[in-house]
């Protein structure tokens, strides 16, 4: 007899496993504490079968998804909205910090020694620009350390399938398959978050948990709370800008999974995967999903947003330095 789960239960299942398997593990982190390290190749394995996956399902994504387009307009509409997405949501995140930690000074009553200056190596600005977008050898760009110029580099192999015709559609068929076999295989690796996810916060709870109740409490304080309040708040109005109550619904029914594991791994690249399915049941388009989010992972976390601007502020308060100057604002926007 076949057994029909409840929609709830069809729609939230999986997530509801991985919020009981982190809330699990962290109880598992509170009661072990620093020995809750024996916990931490569980999540090691998870983390590494996540990474491994990450540097193909890029590549494949995002140069199946260019070569597949019929239209170079589209992808030209399609990168000019998510510029335009990207810089008003980022400032949008770090002018809610601002009022913050305006508001809450996050170093106020902190007392640390930053001890004696070193001096800084020397670089160039054109030297970092290079380092960011290109690589010397093909082997480098199969690491995540170089994964704008992958990025860079799957977009030019799209355009190049596409621009020679109907002699690139083998190709353009072999990257589409090849895509769905990670995506697949994404899906198995998945299989193992509740257990991978549960032994990482196991791990971060009991062995980091004590440190988070030293001088950086009030910045922890004043982080985390607005960053849940953004994510709920501002990502509910974005959903419902691009699809009234439809968009909200999909959005929330879907996005748990994705979100746990950024939380979990604190990593938004070890989140691509879980965010291209999540993108996929919503009902994103193909071409727009496989594209936009390798590219959001890595140049555009709102998170970081707020992190950076609250970085900011708490440097300038441990240095007795006055952080309320228009100028001063306007740079840490910048």
């Amino acid at each position: 007899m076949q057994v029909t789960l409840p929609p709830f239960l069809r729609s939230y299942g999986f997530s509801l496993i991985l919020i009981i398997s982190i809330m699990i593990g962290s109880l598992l982190g509170i009661i072990y504490k620093k020995d809750a390290i024996i916990f931490k190749p569980f999540g090691d394995i998870f983390l590494h079968l996540l990474f491994t996956a990450i540097i193909p399902l890029v590549f494949l994504s995002i140069s199946s998804a260019v070569a597949s387009m019929s239209n170079i307009r589209r992808l030209g509409k399609i990168m000019s909205a998510m510029m335009l997405v990207f810089i008003v949501t980022g400032l949008i995140a770090s002018v809610i910090m601002i009022i913050v930690v305006l508001l809450y000074p996050p170093a106020a009553g902190v007392n640390i020694n930053p001890g004696a200056a070193v001096e800084i190596e020397q670089f160039r600005v054109s030297e970092q620009i290079v380092k960011a977008f290109t690589v010397s050898d093909f082997p480098d760009l199969l690491s995540k350390k170089n994964m704008l110029a992958l990025i860079i580099f799957a977009g030019l192999l799209g355009l190049a399938t596409s621009s020679v015709g109907e002699r690139g559609k083998a190709f353009s068929t072999f990257l589409s398959s090849a895509n769905d076999v990670m995506m697949k295989l994404i899906s198995f690796i998945m299989y193992y978050a509740p257990i991978g996810l549960g032994a990482y916060f196991a791990y971060l709870v009991g062995v980091f948990g004590p440190e988070l109740l030293g001088s950086y409490l009030r910045a922890m304080i004043l982080y985390y709370p607005t960053a849940i309040l953004y994510f709920i708040l501002a990502f509910t109005l974005y959903a419902f800008i691009a699809g009234r109550a439809t968009g909200v619904r999909r959005f929330w029914t879907n996005i748990i999974p994705p979100a746990l594991t950024a939380l979990a791994t604190g990593s938004s690249m070890a989140a691509i995967p879980a965010n291209l399915a999540a993108a996929n049941k919503t009902g994103v388009p193909k071409d727009i999903r496989e594209v936009i989010i390798p590219i959001g992972a890595t140049i555009h976390m709102e998170g970081s947003c707020l992190a950076a601007v609250l970085k900011i502020a708490f440097l300038f308060g441990l240095f007795q330095m006055d952080f309320t100057g228009a100028g001063t604002i306007l740079t840490a926007l910048g």
